[in-house]
């Protein structure tokens, strides 16, 4: 014979058992409330996976734009030929323009007056991403375009025609080449928002150039190669082409990529990734919180059908293997269901928002898929089948003796193991080893919090509340939480974690997104005028005054070259990192201000205004230079020696638009005569071709650009995220409510068995109800303040750390979750718990 407390029969016998209690249960509804809560988990995780891997898929289609291809390798020099051979290799298309700053003039007839430009010769093909837009005329509508400039004609943009007095169909004069004026340039996919792209943009056709004789040993030029198609192909050439760079006597070439090449998109790309991955994170911890109460009300309705199978001789192990096979099934179709609701879901989202992203969204991979299924099976074994297990150790005395063998706490390696798999589970939703890090180690500290501060508050209630001094309703609700303090530490620890993953949600919708709109908002500057000259400075300020133009950025800019770093000369050669040489052989813009900008964050040092001495440096320079705080580095200034101790690191929000510098003297005046000029930023007034116009005129050294392109395009894509974002927390807000009301409902047998008894006592519902709702009120009010201050600490790393923003905790906050979580408890209370006081006294106790 089998040994009943050890042995086991065949596994033929544990799949039977299995089976049969799975078919049984589920047509009883003992398992509805676990694969309902697994279910909306795996469908909220999915909807978003899917969604958002669609929507990455889309925005990093339509920001390649910003590269005009996928790929982009520039270099100082000409691109050697096997570079472009090995594209063609790969079957890759390919394109290559040339960029450098020039004069170009009006004829005399016109003038003769001249302007600096960026010069930009194109071939067939350009741009390879993207699509450029061009007008007939200065004030005509843009149209997009596939061709580039015929040989003998000029593309430029706006502002150039007015600095000159030209229109279209004039000559402009570049270099020994004489070219025709056909085209305005009212879009360019490519420019970017580089110094070197300030000036005014002329393209040309590379037949052109050679006619124009500006190519020269000393131009600046840099050749871009774009190359576009597969992306397997795009990556084994990216690969190729860092080989090649490698190689001895190849300099100045670098790889340019959507991460590598326009900081303020790939800012912008970025942070929609992790704003939508955090709500996968929230959608998952919800999950866990009513997979885990529910399943403890899950075994202790099972507690008598357990002790009943030990009578009839099971031994544990097969208990437990049928058990652990039943969650296994019900978990694998709970999260199956998950994905096909959350795949129709994501569907709902692409036609509420149809036209948000030109061209539609791409098919969606199978990746939300698996993580769906792996998601909703842990969810199940981790959460779900502890306390299940419990049942297997059910003493067959129980049949008997029904207060034996209550739900008893799991064994602590098995939850151990279990928070560890949810652990891992988040940080690969997260995509992201930080915004996990604090996900995961703040709702870890978060439940312990929660567990020490309702065990200290149920010792105080019991204190304060006193017989013949309290109504009776508050003093029955009081003593029924105080005879179960374990009972309500984890009703309460429960609600709050719900709670807290409620008002993050709330809290990053309006706080952080708003913080994240503010850091590009709608009157971002779209003007930089630099080389104002200190004796234009008085004029052209009052000019803007005169506009209507209060709110502008305005530094002092001085260009100098890092020569040393603690007493220690600094050479390119000594750096293997090509971006590194390439920062040490060219002349940084310095500038200085008693206060730093405010759309910088200091994350390292401190900034003390008007410090001798002292640089501020900007956090990812200093990371490329292996720059350190107490540093000191000395930069040559026109011949000048100015150094300055590493005092503060800056974190720089390139998408800003605003003035930024790399490094920053924190001084009102700097103590010796430096060659300075002027930087303004501004938005300019309703009549902004007429102030451009008038500015040129009057200030014609200046250099007036104009970013609205640039602009419009980092704001277009920030809307179109912001929407996502916004419909994505709306669809996991309602998912939450829901688990919220199944977290609540799990516990309605332990509540109708003690309002039974106190029925049988002789209570009268009308108390019952009172105290009903005493309770859940408290346990709500609790919970609620518990998970608003913890989500205020959490919300603040994650703004501060995670998405690099400043945020101001509202105070309001946790007065407004204590009152929000005790209507949710109440709410949630008296829909899942409505029937308790009218089911019949006998049939509640005759369940227990």
């Amino acid at each position: 014979m089998n040994d009943p407390g050890r042995g086991g029969p065949s596994a033929p016998v544990a799949l039977g058992l299995a089976w049969r209690s799975l078919w049984r249960d589920l047509r009883a509804g003992e398992l509805r409330l676990l694969m309902v809560a697994v279910t909306l988990a795996v469908a909220a995780l999915a909807s978003v996976g899917f969604f958002s891997d669609r929507l990455q898929g889309a925005l990093a289609r339509d920001a390649r734009q910003l590269l005009g291809g996928d790929l982009l390798v520039a270099s100082d020099n000409p691109t050697p030929a096997a570079f472009v051979e090995q594209a063609e290799a790969l079957g890759l298309a390919h394109a290559t323009t040339l960029n450098f700053p020039t004069m170009a003039r009006a004829e005399e007839a016109r003038g003769g007056a001249s302007r600096l430009v960026a010069l930009k010769s194109v071939e067939e093909g350009y741009p390879l991403r993207g699509q450029l837009q061009v007008a007939r005329g200065a004030d005509a509508p843009g149209e997009p375009t596939r061709a580039v400039p015929a040989p003998g004609e000029a593309w430029v943009d706006a502002p150039l025609l007015a600095a000159l007095g030209l229109q279209v169909g004039d000559a402009l004069l570049l270099g020994d080449a004489r070219l025709a004026i056909t085209r305005v340039i009212v879009l360019e996919p490519d420019r970017g928002a580089g110094f070197l792209t300030f000036a005014p943009r002329v393209m040309v056709n590379a037949r052109d150039l050679p006619a124009t004789g500006l190519v020269q040993p000393a131009s600046r030029i840099t050749w871009r190669l774009a190359v576009a198609g597969e992306a397997r192909a795009v990556q084994r050439y990216a690969a190729w082409v860092q080989e090649a760079a490698a190689q001895p006597g190849v300099r100045g070439l670098r790889i340019e990529t959507l991460e590598s090449g326009q900081p303020e998109m790939r800012q912008t790309l970025d942070r929609a990734g992790q704003f939508l991955n955090l709500v996968a994170l929230l959608a998952a911890l919800l999950a866990a919180v009513a997979v885990a109460l529910a399943s403890r009300g899950f075994a202790a309705r099972h507690l008598d059908a357990a002790a009943l199978l030990r009578v009839l001789g099971l031994p544990q192990r097969s208990i437990a293997t049928a058990y652990a096979l039943e969650f296994l099934a019900a978990g694998l179709v709970a999260a199956a269901l998950g994905v096909l609701l959350g795949f129709a879901l994501h569907h709902g989202f692409v036609l509420l928002l149809a036209g948000l992203v030109p061209g539609g969204l791409p098919a969606a991979g199978v990746w939300p898929a698996v993580l769906g299924l792996g998601v909703g099976l842990a969810l199940m074994l981790a959460f779900g089948l502890p306390p299940v297990l419990q049942l297997a150790q059910v003493p067959a005395l129980r049949v008997i003796r029904r207060e034996l063998a209550g739900p008893r706490r799991a064994a602590l390696a098995v939850w151990a193991l279990g928070l560890a798999g949810f652990a891992a589970l988040l940080l690969v939703a997260a995509r992201d080893w930080k915004l996990g890090a604090i996900a995961v180690g703040g709702f870890a500290a978060a439940l312990l919090l929660f567990a020490l501060a309702a065990g200290a508050a149920l010792q105080l209630l019991r204190r304060m509340v006193r017989e013949g001094a309290a109504p009776r309703w508050l003093l029955l609700a009081t003593r029924q939480l105080a005879a179960r303090p374990g009972y309500a530490v984890v009703q309460v620890s429960s609600l709050a974690v719900g709670l807290l993953a409620l008002v993050l949600l709330v809290l990053l919708r309006t706080d952080l997104i708003a913080s994240w709109q503010r850091a590009t908002p709608a009157d971002a500057p779209n003007r930089f005028v630099i080389n104002i000259l200190p004796d234009q400075a008085a004029d052209f300020r009052g000019r803007l005054a005169a506009a209507g133009v209060a709110r502008y950025d305005w530094y002092p800019m001085f260009r100098g070259r890092l020569v040393a770093v603690n007493g220690r000369e600094v050479r390119a050669q000594d750096h293997a990192d090509e971006r590194t040489r390439r920062m040490l052989e060219r002349e940084f813009n310095l500038s200085h201000s008693v206060e730093p900008p405010p759309h910088n964050l200091i994350v390292g040092g401190r900034w003390q205004a008007d410090e001798s001495g002292a640089v501020s440096v900007e956090e990812g320079i200093a990371k490329t230079l292996g720059l350190r705080l107490g540093d000191v580095l000395r930069f040559d200034v026109a011949g000048a020696p100015v150094e300055g101790r590493v005092s503060s690191l800056r974190r720089v929000d390139w998408g800003s638009m605003r003035a930024n510098f790399f490094v920053l003297f924190p001084r009102a005046q700097m103590p010796q005569e430096l060659p300075l000029t002027y930087l303004a930023a501004y938005r300019a007034p309703q009549e902004a071709a007429a102030f451009d116009d008038a500015l040129v005129h009057d200030f014609p050294n200046v250099t007036n650009v104009d970013l609205g392109a640039t602009l419009a395009q980092v704001q277009s894509v920030l809307a179109q995220v912001v929407r996502a974002v916004e419909f994505l927390f709306l669809f996991t807000l309602a998912a939450g409510l829901v688990v919220l009301f199944a977290a609540v409902s799990a516990t309605r047998e332990e509540r109708a068995h003690e309002l039974a008894i106190l029925r049988a006592l002789g209570a009268q519902a009308r108390l019952l109800r009172q105290v009903q709702r005493a309770e859940l009120a408290g346990v709500g009010l609790l919970a609620g303040a518990l998970a608003s201050g913890v989500a205020l600490v959490v919300g603040w790393l994650l703004a501060r750390q995670v998405f690099g923003f400043e945020w101001g905790a509202p105070l309001w906050v946790p007065l407004a979750g204590a009152l929000a979580g005790a209507l949710l408890a109440l709410a949630a209370g008296w829909w899942g718990l409505r029937e308790v006081l009218r089911r019949p006294v006998v049939q509640t106790l005759r369940r227990v």
